[in-house]
């Protein structure tokens, strides 16, 4: 069974990383009401993650349906997952910062959108992506249940298989050449090694 005290780190980073969400796209929504559209998903696994990183986890925390799949980790585990969530936590954080008015949460490029190659960007091209991968890592050792703490690198990876691509044409058709030589100095999900 998972000690209480990792379970209430799980929940309060997930509050943390729904502030985060909700204060950088306020512009976004602004934006959507003032056009008076509706974007369409682009993709209906967007909805997954959800799934892997609220859904199953408060099933796990308030109902005994999971409990068969526990599993014991010692103690520093625990505190090791707290260390990899923090940083997915700052690396969601600062990539929403860093992009500023050009997030979108769909595929899109909107009208004055700039590329963005500053702060985190200029090493990793999908760093939202890299913070929910070490989010999905960091689950495991917080959540000790073989389903609730998987649940989330189960459900982002599929999303990731379809979205990046997705993104990268995107930018490509946007940006040209320039996205073409930022791709040649950047890695996409980790830091290129140089």
């Amino acid at each position: 069974m998972t000690p209480p005290l990792f379970i209430a780190i799980y929940f309060t980073g997930f509050i943390v990383a729904s502030a985060i969400r909700i204060v950088y796209t306020r512009e976004y929504r602004d934006r959507v009401r003032r056009e008076g559209k509706r974007p369409k998903v682009d993709t209906p696994l967007v909805y997954l993650p959800a799934l892997g990183f609220f859904i199953i986890p408060l099933v796990y925390v308030l109902t005994p349906l999971l409990f068969f799949a526990d599993y014991n980790l010692p103690f520093g585990a625990g505190l090791a997952g707290t260390a990899i969530y923090i940083l997915a936590l700052w690396l969601l954080w600062r990539s929403h910062a860093d992009l500023g008015r050009n997030f979108s949460p769909v595929i899109e490029v909107v009208e004055g959108q700039q590329l963005v190659t500053d702060g985190v960007y200029r090493r990793i091209r999908h760093p939202m992506y890299t913070a929910h991968l070490l989010w999905g890592l960091a689950q495991p050792l917080l959540l000790w249940n073989w389903v609730a703490g998987f649940a989330l690198l189960a459900t982002i990876i599929p999303l990731m298989l379809v979205r990046v691509p997705a993104e990268e044409r995107v930018m490509q058709e946007q940006f040209g050449r320039d996205y073409e030589k930022y791709m040649g100095t950047t890695g996409g999900l980790f830091p290129r090694m140089r």
